[in-house]
């Protein structure tokens, strides 16, 4: 699998940085009941704390919403997937669990405060690509609308646009029947190597303790904008 990450992004924001890991042989089921009451418990616990302070106070919130304006997007109109998802817990609709990956992936763009995505690599097609979207980019969302991804960041394969920090396409949506899965941390641009290493390392450690499998991860960014996996 090779992945690439376009200077229309990095050419905007020079320490513009993406996270990568790349999971096989997981098994993918109903989250255990460990995980389920950890992540209700972290979820009203940030209600209390978003009761005393806006949404767009937080670090991460803050800086991904700074990220959207240099991209060249309104991030009052299109909210990233994090804030979004801070935005339902402030009214305490509380996520529900979906299963043992995506339930994760939520966990872990709440406790970073970034938006993180989660893709079926069976699904995928060929080499993958994050840029920036143009008026052009678009594809069907979970959130059962066809969205356009203009002025915001996105991944793409030879089949076309499947991912972006907004919202995630219906197409390589993980379920239950996934065994290799593809994760992309939008990583805070302020965040070293070294930082985002680590984030990814504890967040690959975690999803192989509960789904099993193997991980290998990278950061991607100006000076490193490709790997294989």
């Amino acid at each position: 699998m090779h992945i690439q990450l376009d200077s229309s992004l990095t050419t905007r924001i020079p320490d513009f940085k993406i996270g990568i890991i790349h999971y096989t042989k997981i098994t993918v089921g109903e989250s255990p009941q460990m995980i389920q009451g950890r992540t209700r418990l972290y979820q009203e616990s940030l209600y209390f704390d978003l009761q005393d302070g806006a949404v767009t106070e937080r670090a991460g919130i803050n800086e991904w919403r700074d990220v959207w304006r240099q991209l060249g997007s309104n991030p009052s109109r299109y909210r990233h997937s994090t804030e979004a998802m801070l935005r339902r817990i402030a009214k305490a609709d509380y996520l529900q669990p979906v299963n043992s990956a995506v339930d994760l992936n939520n966990f872990f763009s709440l406790q970073y405060e970034i938006p993180v995505g989660s893709y079926d690599a069976a699904h995928v097609d060929g080499t993958i690509t994050l840029a920036l979207g143009t008026k052009e980019t678009s594809y069907e969302a979970l959130n059962g609308r066809v969205i356009t991804l203009d002025g915001i960041a996105y991944a793409k394969d030879a089949t076309g646009a499947f991912g972006s920090p907004y919202v995630d396409s219906t197409r390589t949506a993980v379920t239950e029947h996934a065994r290799d899965v593809l994760q992309i941390f939008y990583l805070r641009p302020s965040m070293t190597r070294a930082e985002a290493d680590k984030l990814l390392a504890a967040a690959g450690h975690m999803f192989t303790q509960i789904n099993g499998g193997e991980y290998e991860k990278t950061v991607l960014d100006a000076d490193y904008a490709s790997t294989t996996m």
